[in-house]
């Protein structure tokens, strides 16, 4: 396990966040060395430690409490348990916030007021916080009081529109994408944040909204929206603006042709034996190629169907045509490519009955200051005495009182 203390070593952030879009942020900034404390509800915790199966499983083969799901977005995090409906809990959050550089919450909107933790309360103490609030619709507007989960969101921000078949109903991506992409851009704006603090500002308020972000990532297709004020129908895994780009039919099962200008496209015909194509009027550019989608997929479906997969996979690559297969999730990891990157990790963890589990790893790949895996996905108030020890000073007494009052 690397030791390399990560570009955020002594950055300290106080996670008050559950399920996927907050817990994704903090993951990464784990990852990269941050100390990341996680809130969790005394007895209950994040709700994603049960959405399963699948759980870990002991030494006898039985369900634990930890999911594959929570697994997932924990990994580098210190969990302690704190009820901050009581005051008591509630003054430990604010003695925590003078040891952290960021607070990362996704509560209700106005959520975390009645309880004296909201930004405007503490920022008079605490000037130089970055506090990120993340929400299904930010934190003004006609919708914000509404909640909002990633399922909604992709239905809302468009995203189903436009994934499915042309003739099929909408669908959602199989992942949870809009929340794992609002994460993504909570990182970059308290990187930004941290940034402008460390060169003499203050710290600031970071409003991040899942409704905002997944728009963000319309990317192409709310471009072309903007552009042309035509709506996107769905295109199934076709390319809304180039041609030919989506899966194709073989003789055994699919592969992925992924041509992007009219010189891979004149490869590809010749490998196929049809070096007609590309001189046809309607074929010539990939504007005429869009223009003309249905004539010429239908062309090249009948050629691909001739042969395999692995006929096409080897040809084309050999061409330096862009091609790939359309492979499960076990034939990902199964993958020699994703193998050597690393992207299947394994760690120590006490309820797991081999002693460890098997993760995902972290796409950063850093020369000089690598991510480091540190700590697996933290059972339930795990580390509560640790960080109260370590970072209020606590004795062993004090912190058995909060526990007899259930605030820890």
């Amino acid at each position: 396990m690397a030791t390399n203390p990560g570009p955020l070593k002594g950055l300290r952030i106080l996670d008050m966040t559950r399920i996927l879009a907050g817990p994704t942020c903090t993951q990464m900034f784990g990852d990269l060395g941050a100390d990341i404390i996680k809130i969790e509800r005394p007895g209950v915790g994040d709700d994603t430690r049960k959405w399963g199966p699948p759980y870990v499983k002991d030494s006898d083969g039985n369900d634990t409490s930890e999911s594959a799901y929570y697994l997932c977005a924990n990994r580098n995090k210190r969990s302690l348990t704190v009820d901050i409906t009581k005051e008591e809990g509630q003054k430990l959050i604010w003695k925590l916030v003078g040891k952290c550089d960021v607070l990362i919450e996704n509560y209700k909107v106005g959520g975390l007021k009645k309880y004296g933790l909201d930004y405007a309360a503490i920022k008079t103490e605490f000037p130089e916080l970055i506090y990120c609030s993340i929400s299904g619709f930010g934190q003004s507007g006609p919708k914000s009081h509404l909640p909002g989960y990633d399922f909604m969101i992709q239905a809302m921000g468009g995203i189903m529109s436009v994934t499915g078949e042309p003739d099929g109903s909408p669908m959602k991506v199989g992942v949870g994408i809009a929340d794992v992409m609002c994460g993504m851009y909570a990182a970059v704006s308290i990187l930004a944040a941290i940034r402008h603090r460390d060169q003499g500002g203050q710290g600031q308020y970071i409003d991040l909204a899942l409704l905002d972000s997944q728009t963000a990532w319309l990317i192409n297709s709310g471009s072309n929206y903007l552009t042309s004020r035509e709506d996107q129908h769905r295109l199934g895994n076709a390319h809304p603006n180039i041609v030919p780009y989506q899966s194709f039919q073989t003789s055994d099962s699919f592969f992925v042709l992924a041509i992007g200008n009219d010189a891979q496209f004149r490869k590809f015909c010749k490998f196929a034996e049809a070096s007609e194509l590309p001189d046809d009027s309607r074929f010539k550019t990939n504007s005429d190629r869009v223009k003309n989608r249905n004539i010429l997929v239908a062309l090249i479906t009948d050629l691909t169907q001739q042969h395999t997969t692995q006929y096409w996979l080897e040809g084309l690559a050999k061409r330096q045509v862009p091609c790939g297969p359309v492979n499960t999730i076990k034939e990902v990891f199964d993958d020699p490519q994703i193998q050597h990157r690393e992207m299947e990790i394994s760690m120590p963890h006490p309820l797991s009955g081999n002693g460890n589990v098997t993760l995902i790893g972290s796409p950063l790949k850093m020369s000089a200051t690598p991510v480091t895996y540190r700590h697996a996905p933290p059972t339930l108030g795990q580390h509560t005495d640790e960080i109260l020890e370590e970072l209020l000073g606590m004795d062993e007494d004090e912190r058995r009182e909060l526990a007899m009052k259930k605030v820890v």
